[in-house]
């Protein structure tokens, strides 16, 4: 296959997913499966058998892939794991933090929150207290890596406490696995939730759950949704190794496919974690020399994503600043915080230090709101040594 007859994208996506492929993992896309062939299904399996290698050394966890999205996923869990008489606690420092509330209370699962506030950790000893004075809580939900502003969580400290009152706990780790070194079994996880189009580098269309087995064998008939009912389609993939209940997005598996075998020839998690903290090393570093602040600590910091202060100059504008550096071929993220003004790089995906030495210069070449300042001064300047020679002619 000549590779070289597709060209190559006009920008990198610096963003959390979906992010810049190789193009082997495009190209892999570029054959069809039939869903009921013994090679596709060989391929689902082999897939569920890595992922499950890639998050634990514990034999006692499995894999179930689920149509759709990472909020699927997401959704998938907390709709079947959950029993009717269970209540949810959701440990929010963000945007997704607060998605899993929505999710839970359009299902009409009770639910409470745990509100840290988008810029700090939780707390443990208030965690402690929460899990104290309400017994009715069955299950605890956290984001491992809160992309609305890069903030990576302490799963491990949560998933002690969570279990010393032997709670299920559900770790969302859409933005991390895959790129942050985690084991479920030291985690203590029940259920941890990510998608194709993350740090696997693969391309967008399903979500996968890495679940205790034990545990999940208890949701059966918990479901609140066919399509969403994490259970079945465990079962069906376990009962009929490789299938699907409805149509699977085949080209995207395939993809993914190429995508972990492309993680395994860097070396595995770890080296494309040196990767990314590089990437991300390197551009706070060039981001603190232009004068953008970070919003986080570094102490909170993830390699996935990072969030920076806006330009205080009042002609600084993100729309504009965005096209510019997408003509010079980079893609970055507005902010999603609701009490400060933000914007976003991610550094994961098909992305190396050269790239991000490029997008250095790129952001000074397109920081069009002190141009106009240096300009300004400069004509202040032109008429202030002008004002002496006109005054000759008074």
């Amino acid at each position: 296959m000549n590779m070289d007859l597709y060209p190559d994208n006009p920008y990198l996506l610096l963003t959390p997913g979906p992010l810049s492929t190789t193009k082997s993992v495009k190209a892999a896309m570029l054959q069809d499966w039939c869903t009921w062939d013994d090679d596709y299904n060989r391929i689902v399996q082999r897939i569920r058998g890595e992922l499950v290698s890639l998050a634990t050394v514990d034999p006692g966890y499995t894999a179930v892939l689920m149509q759709g999205s990472g909020t699927f996923g997401v959704e998938a869990v907390i709709t079947t794991a959950v029993p009717r008489d269970g209540k949810l606690l959701v440990i929010a420092n963000g945007a997704y933090g607060h998605r899993m509330v929505k999710i839970a209370q359009r299902a009409g699962i009770p639910v409470c929150v745990y509100e840290c506030g988008e810029t700090e950790a939780p707390d443990v000893d208030h965690l402690v207290d929460i899990l104290k004075q309400d017994p009715h809580i069955t299950h605890v939900a956290v984001v491992h890596c809160e992309t609305t502003t890069g903030m990576l969580n302490p799963i491990s400290n949560i998933g002690a406490m969570v279990k010393c009152f032997d709670k299920v706990y559900i770790v969302d780790a859409m933005s991390s696995f895959g790129g942050v070194r985690m084991d479920m079994g030291e985690v203590r996880a029940d259920y941890l939730i990510s998608s194709t189009n993350k740090c696997i580098q693969g391309v967008p269309g399903f979500s996968f759950v890495v679940a205790r087995q034990n545990e999940l064998k208890k949701t059966r008939g918990r479901a609140r949704s066919l399509s969403l009912d994490l259970f079945d389609q465990w079962e069906t993939m376990e009962n009929h190794p490789g299938k699907w209940r409805f149509t699977s997005p085949t080209h995207v598996v395939r993809a993914f496919a190429q995508a972990l075998e492309e993680l395994k020839a860097e070396g595995g998690i770890e080296a494309r974690s040196r990767r990314y903290h590089r990437n991300n090393r390197l551009l706070v570093g060039g981001m603190r020399k232009l004068s953008f602040r970070p919003l986080l600590l570094d102490s909170l910091q993830s390699p996935i994503i990072t969030a920076f202060h806006s330009p205080p100059d009042p002609g600084y504008e993100f729309k504009q600043f965005y096209d510019l550096l997408k003509e010079k071929g980079f893609v970055i993220y507005p902010g999603k915080l609701t009490d400060k003004d933000t914007f976003r790089i991610g550094n994961i995906g098909d992305i190396h230090p050269a790239d991000v030495t490029r997008l250095l210069k790129a952001l000074e070449s397109s920081m069009y709101w002190k141009k106009s300042v240096d300009v300004s001064r400069d004509r202040q300047d032109n008429v202030s040594s002008w004002q002496p020679d006109s005054c000759r002619f008074q």
